[in-house]
């Protein structure tokens, strides 16, 4: 059955998307949607046959393997206090430093996206921790909710990413080159938002009320590093350092990631059999959830290929004439937007099968074209009315709050994560 590409491309993106509208899980819109398209555009039951053949393939791809990894081993820092152990210790050493509060967030916030991997986790840990006294102390939304919102997006560019290591999987970006790619990146994004903390109490220090902090001892402060600090600093060498090393694959980086937490946790004496088994469900509900959709995208790329609607759209956008630098900014605000009332899984798997094949057309480096995605889908967790982390943060912030304080206090570090984008399309180096 022909159909002209520009129908079928739209009928395969206008039902998964209605769909998504409806309230249905995406995973089931996606399968929906690719029901139709096989069946129009596969030849009937023998696409059923390919499909089927697909889904095995790509599901058994060893690529995805630190997926579930990455995912256990945020869920055992989670669950068995180590997290709450670190921000503690960056609490104390930092003393009385105006602000103190707010860069702890963004300090700790920091470290615990190198070793969860999961956004929603960090941005949950932070709020439960942080928010209660900072709302005690007096601080502004700008400087409790703000920070929290803006690091919690970091675990999305920094390793281990378990996005990251999707978008590698999917755009056959080298995985272990990407995941490094995003180090510096979100290092100078957590910059950022430690000067914009800075600024904001110089000009209004009322925004980070001052109180009185008991001393810490400079052996206490030896001891809390020591005990505390560098302990995680080594499960980051497990998961980073081997990449780094040429000693691990990200596969077995991520083993080996969490094959230290237990050992930390052991050795703290607050590893439990009940965080344990919370840990593992916790990652196999988030895996099954994440590779049916991955099922899902990848299903929907073959269809909008087998149909026409990726080579038709190729020399449709060559048609236009479009400098590279306007279709990236094209295929941001498309990220952007879609990020008003959808996750970034969704987001990544419903726009991979048409950016991948622009940004062959365009000759962007993939590693570069990947940091650039992922950066865009941290802004896109925080885009009102609908980001992911605003939903989150509603759940932990003070009752009350209104929901418009909450994206408002997340601008700013929106902005920052903008500055950021256009640095790195400046000086791609980076």
């Amino acid at each position: 059955m022909y159909i002209e590409w520009t129908a079928a491309f739209a009928l395969m993106l206008g039902m998964t998307i209605s769909l998504i509208a409806l309230g249905i899980p995406v995973a089931f819109a996606f399968l929906c949607a690719n029901l139709v398209g096989v069946f129009l555009f596969m030849g009937g039951e023998v696409g059923f046959s390919q499909l089927v053949y697909n889904a095995t393939s790509i599901l058994s791809n060893f690529a995805l393997m630190p997926v579930p990894l990455f995912l256990i081993m945020g869920e055992l820092f989670f669950h068995t206090g180590l997290g709450q152990r670190t921000f503690n210790a960056i609490d104390k050493l930092l003393g009385r430093l105006p602000g103190r509060l707010s860069f702890v967030t963004v300090g700790g916030g920091t470290v615990f996206a190198a070793l969860s991997g999961s956004s929603i986790a960090s941005t949950a840990l932070l709020g439960s921790l942080m928010i209660p006294e900072m709302t005690k102390r007096g601080y502004k939304n700008r400087l409790s909710i703000g920070p929290i919102l803006g690091v919690g997006g970091l675990a999305i560019l920094i390793p281990p990413s378990a996005l990251a290591v999707l978008l590698g999987t999917l755009a056959q970006i080298d995985i272990g080159s990407l995941l490094l790619a995003g180090i510096i990146p979100g290092l100078i994004l957590a910059s950022f938002y430690a000067i914009f903390i800075v600024v904001s109490i110089y000009f209004d220090p009322d925004s980070a009320p001052a109180y009185d902090v008991s001393p810490t001892p400079l052996r206490e402060k030896i001891r809390l590093v020591v005990k505390d600090i560098l302990p995680m600093g080594f499960i980051i060498f497990l998961v980073v350092g081997l990449i780094i090393l040429g000693w691990a694959t990200p596969t077995e980086s991520a083993a080996f990631g969490v094959l230290g937490v237990l050992i930390l946790a052991a050795c703290y004496g607050c590893l439990s059999f009940d965080a344990i088994l919370k840990s593992f469900l916790g990652g196999t509900r988030v895996t099954i959830v994440m590779f049916m959709i991955i099922l899902g995208s990848a299903t929907f790329s073959k269809v909008l290929a087998f149909s026409g609607s990726t080579i038709g759209m190729l020399d449709w956008v060559s048609t236009l004439s479009l400098q590279p630098m306007s279709a990236l900014f094209m295929m941001i605000i498309v990220m952007l937007m879609f990020g008003a009332f959808m996750d970034q899984m969704s987001i990544m798997m419903l726009t991979l099968p048409v950016f991948v094949p622009l940004a062959a057309l365009y000759g962007f480096n993939p590693v570069w074209f990947g940091v650039i995605m992922l950066l865009a889908l941290e802004m896109s967790l925080t885009m009102p009315p609908m980001g992911l982390l605003l939903f989150v943060m509603k759940g932990v912030a003070p009752s009350g709050t209104p929901f418009q304080e909450i994206w408002l206090a997340a601008l700013p570090f929106m902005a920052c994560a903008m500055i950021l984008l256009i640095i790195l399309i400046i000086f791609p180096e980076i």
